[in-house]
Parts: structure tokens; sequence; C-alpha cells
């Protein structure tokens, strides 16, 4: 009963932390650096590093602050962010929120795969359809802090649920909800899912 509480407060976004409203033009003046992955405007052009513009402003500050205190483990950004404070990382995430993100094209072959995952689940196996908390057309819920990912590249979405999957990203809160579902998908299942959300818009 009382993950069903949980879940229903985060499905609601009536948790979460509280923080600083964000400057969209203070965040622009100290994004040059993060520019360097993940492109001037948010859309990387390397796969391997996620489109952040257009992401949910409440997501993009839960995963800066889930990153800065090593609750996320993310590599490439170790060091970045230990000198910003709450009012940065707000100013960033702001900023890119407000930014147009980009759209890539699914591998045609993998489409009807990944549609199927996406709008339909495994039903059978208890894995819901990702429509539920990203919506149809991929753009997330904002208020509630679940992401953006229409657009994002195939690569990135692939190894973000393989981490879930394998136990290797846990910032997905105590119900485990990304963990839960990852733990259904096959290689192949990941693989379609993610062409499919790379070309969703």
């Amino acid at each position: 009963m009382n993950k069903l509480i949980v879940s229903l407060l985060l499905t609601l976004g009536v948790t979460g932390m509280a923080h600083a409203a964000g400057d969209v033009a203070a965040g622009q003046a100290k994004a040059a650096v993060c520019g360097a992955c993940h492109g001037p405007d948010g859309n990387s052009m390397a796969p391997n590093f996620p489109k952040i513009a257009g992401q949910g402003e409440r997501y993009l500050n839960k995963q800066l602050h889930d990153i800065k205190s090593g609750k996320r483990q993310v590599l490439e950004m170790t060091g970045l962010l230990t000198n910003l404070g709450d009012q940065d990382l707000a100013d960033l995430s702001a900023y890119y929120a407000s930014q147009k993100g980009s759209v890539g094209a699914a591998d045609p072959n993998l489409v009807a795969k990944g549609e199927a995952l996406f709008r339909g689940g495994k039903i059978a196996e208890g894995m819901p359809a990702c429509t539920g908390c990203h919506s149809p057309n991929g753009t997330g819920n904002a208020a509630a802090g679940f992401p953006h990912l229409g657009g994002q590249h195939a690569q990135y979405v692939a190894k973000q649920l393989t981490d879930f999957r394998e136990g290797n990203r846990t910032n997905d809160g105590d119900t485990m909800v990304m963990r839960s579902i990852a733990a259904k998908l096959s290689n192949k299942d990941i693989e379609a899912l993610g062409s499919y959300v790379q070309g969703l818009h």
C-alpha cells in the first residue's frame, strides 16, 4: 500500500525537492562548459551524450543534483558540478528547458517492435507502456519530473535502459520504476525502443 501511495504522489508530481526558480539568461551564461558535450543549445551531436534541449526543468534539476551528489554516476561529468550551487543548477536547468530539442530518425526495421513496446508495454510480463509516464509523443511529464524522450539519441537511450536493468543506474527513486521496467527488457527490446524514441516527435 505504501508503494502505491508513493507511486501516486510521484505521478501527480507532489513530491520532489524544492528549488530556486531558474534564470534562463543566467543559465545560458553558465552553460559554456556544458556545450562541449551537449552542444551549445543542448542538442548534442555525439550519440553517447544526451540531448538536454527541451528537457523538463524539474527533471534536469534533479539529475544535476543527483550527479553532483554522486547519487547518479556519470564519469564524464566528474567534478564539473562541484563548485556549482543550487541556483547555478536551477539556472542551467531553466536554460536547457527553454531550448528546442531536435529529432533524429528511427531505423525502419525496428519501428514496429519499438512502437509496440513504447505504446503497449509487455502486459503478460507486467511491464506497462512507456506512454504512461513519457506521453504518447515522448514529451514526458515536466510537472511530475518524467523526462522528455522524443528525439533522444538511440545509443544514449539504450545505455540508460541497460544501466537501469543491470543496476548501474539507481536514481529512479525508492519505487524503482525504471529498474523494474528495464528488468523485463531484452537487449533486442532495448535496441528497438532506443531507435523508436530517436525518431519520436
